[in-house]
């Protein structure tokens, strides 16, 4: 079985660059969602606390097979400790064996900000330039390399509560090339800008954009609203919006949309990337792309990052699956250890 942990995904990504990865993570997905009736699909099985969530996303193709374990606790920051950590395992649906463990903390960020940058580049005006980041802990990096690689967006507009975080983005992005102003309120971070993107941690009922804060023609990247009880955005401002959603199921539980009724209109994004339905239909529209993160682009992340480590030889082998002589002798195995 293949490992690729954490130092051989760095060097994957020091090899390839981040934003080439992303830009050819974002071609997975796209060719994923694209085949989207070949998955299994249901919402992630989540594991709920006072503290946080953790929680199991699995999906497969009827070749392969993978799942994601992911958790989300916001209060780790206090105690030295990351808000998400991430595995993944990828297996043969022929014989059921796993042919991939990675780590996938680093890598879900990646796939998030593909799948961002991914539904922004058909719901998002094409003469885009600007885009503010509220919310700047682990994602915000990613996201902004994600829509320089994908859309060229060069200038931000960020904002957040926590003025070491700005001060830690800006540390971060300023060598990178991009033209970054700090706001004093996210409603100074929103003024003028074509794209937003929302991507707090705080697992509470925020209003971070409220429905005056956007006028017509602004795309909405609402990644920060991923689980119950957990929004950023005001239901007004939805209601006038188009929005779109990975797997609506799953979205109307744990995304915005969990504010409205069940009935709310939304379009899944496979619709979108097979051309089914507009991402955009007017200049004016105001569209969200209300993300949660879904199974199928853990998929894909774990087959980009197999075809990489191949390439490059990165990975290493590990022997945690039990291998009799006789695969009916399973205590026979025990025995040739003891002799």
């Amino acid at each position: 079985m293949q490992l690729l942990d954490v130092s051989a995904t760095r060097r994957l990504l020091n090899a390839v660059g981040i934003e080439q990865a992303i830009s050819e993570l974002a071609g997975y997905i796209e060719g994923d969602f694209q085949r989207w009736s070949e998955f299994e699909k249901c919402p992630r099985v989540a594991s709920h606390s006072r503290v946080g969530v953790i929680e199991l996303m699995p999906t497969s193709d009827g070749v392969e097979y993978c799942f994601k374990y992911v958790n989300g606790h916001p209060q780790n920051v206090a105690i030295g400790l990351q808000t998400v950590t991430a595995f993944g395992v990828l297996a043969s649906v022929a014989t059921g064996y796993p042919e991939l463990l990675a780590e996938m903390t680093i890598v879900t960020a990646l796939r998030t900000a593909a799948t961002s940058a991914l539904a922004a580049r058909y719901l998002a005006r094409p003469d885009s330039q600007t885009m503010a980041i509220i919310g700047l802990g682990a994602q915000s990096e990613f996201q902004a390399l994600g829509f320089r690689a994908l859309l060229g967006i060069r200038r931000l507009r960020v904002f957040d509560v926590d003025k070491d975080a700005t001060r830690k983005f800006i540390r971060n992005m300023q060598s990178q090339g991009f033209e970054i102003v700090a706001a004093e309120t996210a409603e100074d971070a929103v003024r003028g800008v074509d794209i937003v993107t929302t991507v707090t941690a705080d697992k509470a009922r925020n209003h971070i954009l409220s429905d005056n804060m956007i006028g017509e023609g602004v795309h909405i990247n609402a990644v920060g609203g991923d689980c119950p009880g957990k929004t950023e955005l005001q239901a007004e401002l939805l209601r006038r919006s188009t929005v779109v959603v990975e797997y609506a199921p799953q979205t109307r539980i744990e995304g915005e949309i969990q504010q409205l009724p069940a009935d709310f209109p939304v379009t899944e994004l496979w619709q979108v990337l097979v051309g089914d339905v507009r991402g955009r239909s007017r200049r004016q529209e105001i569209t969200v792309f209300d993300s949660v993160g879904f199974a199928v682009e853990d998929f894909s992340a774990l087959r980009f990052l197999r075809d990489k480590a191949n390439v490059l030889n990165l990975y290493k082998e590990i022997n945690i699956l039990a291998k009799a002589r006789d695969p009916r002798d399973l205590y026979g195995l025990l025995l040739s250890d003891a002799t």
